[in-house]
């Protein structure tokens, strides 16, 4: 593997691709995955992708999204994500991005905590519909080379200027890697946990590099719970069950059949009224009832969600099926500004990586894939404008301490469970104990 690039990205989600596409064709782009490409979570996005729809939504839709944070979004994050997302959804059908139509144009849905239809969605596989676009953009590049099952295992700095990482490579080669810019795009934290819906291998390895070079992280306790995953004994990935289908009009039902919440509340909230029916009744699931919704209508809008419930023994078109929370979505990160710069210099987070507080305490369904998008192309401009000519020179790297993968990966995690627990023990106790975390 080449020792320097003017760009390292770290991760091959939407985020990472999506900047890598927006540098200049002439920029060396190294992208390094510790696992296949396509395995990121952004394939897994079922929903859809929020967007300013017309210029009169904007109050109700930046409502929406700060009401579901709590009011604790950065304003100005808010801002910058909707009035860019027209241009966003413009340089994704550019890609080759296909989104559900109508005779009169995009057809548009809703889901949980949206006051009316905003989101854009191919079946229920949008992040895979994006995230593959991009990919087959990326492959044609020849100015962006990716490198699979190759780990960061640092970062490097001089004088608290970033330059570049180290790495394990395919082959089990530790070294070195420079670099003008490096962009972390390495999702959120999810493979920390038993019970996910996230990819096992992401485990916020970011999060304690970070934490080692005194990086600031922001919200690191905001970790959003999914309301409903396919529940199942077996062990593995958690299956999500979109919002967007109780966005159509499933409901969710009790042991008795019994309805006990709105489902168009946001996540947290409709978390938690489960949690609580799941102690009252000492079950360790409800139902997520879609029948009623029509046979057609279930098949054409979630044929992904339909088979699989299928093959594991649930026909939703006849009945409902059982559901339980699972970790799902990252809040926090490595604090960043608009820009997608961290407190290091030449040092970029994007996506789950990175934190400009603009989902608050809780994400607004959908908006997941449209922050990333639109802060990962202002990486790529911010580091297209102010990239040095030269590489950092060589430096002397001691790769003693990290021979011995395991013992560094369980130390990482370790921190990220500390910081966690630091800032918020409630949460930590319920959700990090040994139960509940790998």
């Amino acid at each position: 593997m080449a020792y320097a690039a003017d760009v390292i990205i770290v991760g091959t989600g939407v985020a990472g691709l999506f900047c890598a596409l927006q540098l200049p064709e002439d920029t060396r782009v190294l992208m390094v995955t510790k696992d296949k490409a396509e395995h990121s979570d952004s394939y897994l996005a079922q929903g859809g992708i929020s967007a300013l729809r017309t210029p009169d939504d904007y109050d109700s839709y930046f409502e929406d999204t700060m009401r579901a944070g709590h009011y604790e979004n950065n304003p100005d994050s808010v801002d910058v994500m909707i009035r860019s997302s027209p241009q966003i959804i413009e340089d994704l059908v550019a890609f080759g991005v296909e989104f559900e139509r109508t005779a009169d144009g995009l057809s548009y849905t809703r889901e949980g905590a949206h006051s009316t239809f905003r989101i854009l969605h191919h079946k229920d596989i949008t992040g895979y519909e994006i995230t593959s676009k991009l990919m087959a953009q990326v492959q044609k590049r020849p100015n962006i080379q990716i490198e699979e099952y190759t780990a960061m295992m640092d970062i490097m700095e001089q004088n608290r200027v970033c330059t570049g990482v180290i790495v394990k490579t395919r082959d089990g080669r530790i070294q070195p890697v420079y670099a003008k810019a490096v962009v972390l795009a390495t999702g959120g934290l999810g493979g920390l946990f038993r019970h996910s819906t996230n990819y096992p291998h992401i485990t916020g390895d970011a999060l304690a590099i970070a934490l080692k070079h005194r990086i600031p992280l922001q919200d690191i306790h905001y970790i959003q719970i999914h309301p409903t995953t396919l529940y199942t004994r077996q062990k593995g990935r958690s299956f999500l069950i979109s919002e967007s289908v109780r966005g159509e009009g499933a409901v969710l039902r009790n042991a008795e059949g019994r309805r006990f919440v709105d489902e168009l509340l946001p996540r947290d909230v409709v978390t938690k009224a489960i949690w609580d029916e799941m102690k009252k009744t000492n079950k360790q699931f409800v139902y997520l009832s879609m029948e009623h919704m029509g046979e057609d209508v279930i098949k054409k809008r979630f044929p992904n969600i339909y088979a699989h419930c299928l093959q594991q023994g649930y026909n939703i078109t006849k009945e409902p099926v059982p559901v339980t929370p699972a970790q799902h979505y990252f809040m926090g990160g490595i604090a960043v500004d608009l820009d997608s710069r961290t407190a290091m210099e030449r040092l970029y987070a994007v996506g789950e990586t990175g934190c400009n507080g603009v989902h608050g305490a809780n994400r607004l369904a959908s908006n997941s894939l449209l922050e990333s998008l639109v802060f990962a192309k202002r990486a790529a401009r911010h580091i297209a404008a102010y990239m040095p000519a030269e590489l950092p020179p060589e430096q002397e790297v001691d790769l003693q301490p990290y021979t011995d993968m395991q013992a560094l990966r369980r130390q990482y995690k370790q921190w990220i469970l500390d910081e966690i627990k630091r800032k918020d023990r409630a949460f930590y106790d319920q959700w990090c104990n040994d139960e509940n975390t790998g």
